[in-house]
């Protein structure tokens, strides 16, 4: 809509970060009160209604009104997102049966199959969706995902019949708050090891798994003691005494926080892929043969394809030989997979500013420095590197952090966990725009010519896009340090495996 580079690329990462914390809502209402089920149903239809208004307002809307029918429709295509994102692949998820060893082992190669689709879909929809928008037209564009989604909308009811559902079981902040609270009330008492002091009863739990207990946070455990006041309560007040499994389960949420906030350095770095990295390709030769050329946004198809290469190649070779040596179901524990995603965001930041260098040196080598919109006698395949890092880091980071929030969240609370997976991206998104603003104010006048490195006109050429790579090359850095430093620290869940008369007789990791 003919917007400067700076602030459009601070108008993306605003709706980004604001669309990616809707799956918090989404999942709350899924886990709380309508179901996963419901939820992607009712969610599906909105996105639906979205697509049909991005259309219009392409379409029939004179261009002086679009742009509030614009960011409304996508505003609506968020909440559909909102709904449908935690809870799809939860849903899918659910399919498997943990009780089986057999499936319990696919169901962690369910997770790169997974996000190979969403890939495959993605990298489509950017080779078949943006030509069609560049060169067709933005109508039928954005008209082609309506027909998409309405058939996927059909193909999921028809197996309504077959699914396994996890009926919603209330609020789970509730039950976070007894245990705060509970612990609070008891701060003063000493804890006892006698297990008739301890609370392990837990009938809101049956037949779903039995946490195990841990050493971390024990001041939360003052919430399982059995006090006075407790024996003389005719019945368990949820707000003064929480049984084990509660505690220990408010523990993983606690042990996963730290994981979250350090992986939004991770994703600071991936939200460049939809902002800059589009800006640099279009200065750069992108001709295949003397007639085509490929749309400077269609180069994300190449952090695609390196998904599609990467992920069997990880799950067929690297998960088997891996296995070999360490003899871990997955080959490498899922926060060794997120750290090895991590470092590849810090090298993708590194090449991206060496580059980026060679760009600005070619433009004033051909004094093109100040002709913004001339193409730089340089291959865009310069940019392949920098796109195929980010592959390889979303392959490890993205699906890991997938499974991570999955499998060490409650079980009632596992949509809550895929949406904070995916605010992560949504949050680095929104600290991205912080970034963007903080270096562009603390730069100017410091090499860049008083418009600081980032400029906020159009000439790509005059800033120094090259610094602000290697300040997120630092931040991604620094990230992983500190990631580091929490994984070491991180207790995976345990769970207690009981049979029918109540005994605890072994504990699985």
């Amino acid at each position: 809509m003919g917007e400067e580079i700076t602030a459009a690329a601070k108008e993306i990462n605003l709706w980004r970060g604001i669309s990616s914390l809707f799956p918090l809502l989404g999942a709350f209402l899924a886990d709380s009160y309508f179901g996963r089920f419901n939820t992607v149903l009712i969610s599906t239809v909105i996105y639906l209604m979205g697509l049909i208004l991005l259309t219009i307002s392409v379409a029939v809307i004179p261009l002086h009104h679009r742009r509030t029918v614009f960011f409304t429709a996508l505003y609506i295509l968020s909440v559909g997102e909102g709904g449908h994102k935690p809870c799809v692949q939860t849903f899918a998820a659910d399919q498997f049966d943990e009780e089986l060893p057999e499936e319990k082992e696919t169901k962690s190669s369910f997770f790169n199959w997974w996000y190979l689709g969403l890939v495959i879909a993605a990298t489509t929809s950017i080779v078949v969706v943006v030509y069609v928008q560049n060169y067709v037209g933005w109508a039928i564009g954005f008209g082609l995902p309506i027909g998409v989604v309405a058939m996927a909308l059909a193909l999921f009811l028809i197996g309504k019949r077959t699914y396994r559902r996890e009926a919603p079981v209330g609020s789970p902040f509730t039950k976070v708050a007894q245990v705060f609270i509970a612990a609070i009330k008891k701060w003063r008492l000493s804890e006892t090891r006698d297990g008739l002091d301890l609370c392990y009863d837990d009938e809101n739990n049956i037949g779903r798994q039995v946490l195990a207990r841990t050493n971390q946070f024990r001041l939360l455990d003052k919430a399982t003691i059995i006090d006075e006041i407790d024996l003389s309560n005719k019945t368990r007040n949820h707000w003064r005494l929480c049984s084990i499994n509660q505690v220990e389960q408010v523990k993983l949420l606690l042990r996963l926080f730290p994981i979250w906030l350090s992986c939004l350095f991770f994703t600071l770095v991936n939200a460049q892929q939809t902002t800059y990295f589009t800006k640099q390709v279009a200065t750069l030769n992108t001709s295949i043969g003397p007639h085509f050329h490929i749309p400077p946004a269609s180069f994300q198809v190449v952090t695609g394809i390196a998904i599609l290469t990467a992920v069997p190649c990880y799950d067929r070779l690297l998960v088997p030989a891996a296995r070999s040596l360490s003899g871990h179901p997955s080959g490498i524990t899922m926060l060794q997979r997120i750290g090895v995603g991590i470092f590849f965001s810090f090298l993708a930041m590194v090449v991206s500013a060496l580059v980026e260098s060679k760009r600005i040196h070619i433009a004033m080598t051909n004094g093109l420095i100040d002709n913004p919109k001339a193409i730089i006698p340089m291959s865009a395949w310069w940019m392949v590197p920098q796109y195929v890092l980010c592959g390889f880091s979303d392959v490890f980071t993205i699906v890991g952090l997938q499974e991570l929030f999955y499998d060490q969240v409650p079980e009632e609370m596992r949509s809550m966990g895929a949406a904070a997976h995916i605010s992560a991206l949504g949050v680095g998104s929104l600290v991205s725009s912080v970034v963007i603003s903080a270096v562009q104010g603390l730069s100017k006048g410091v090499g860049g010519g008083g418009e600081g490195w980032l400029g906020g006109g159009n000439n790509l050429n005059r800033d120094h896009l090259d610094y602000f790579y290697w300040v997120l090359a630092g931040l991604s850095g620094l990230g992983l340090c500190v990631y580091v430093w929490f994984a070491r620290g991180f207790v995976y869940k345990k769970v207690d495996s009981c049979e029918d008369d109540g005994l605890n007789l072994h504990v699985k990791v």
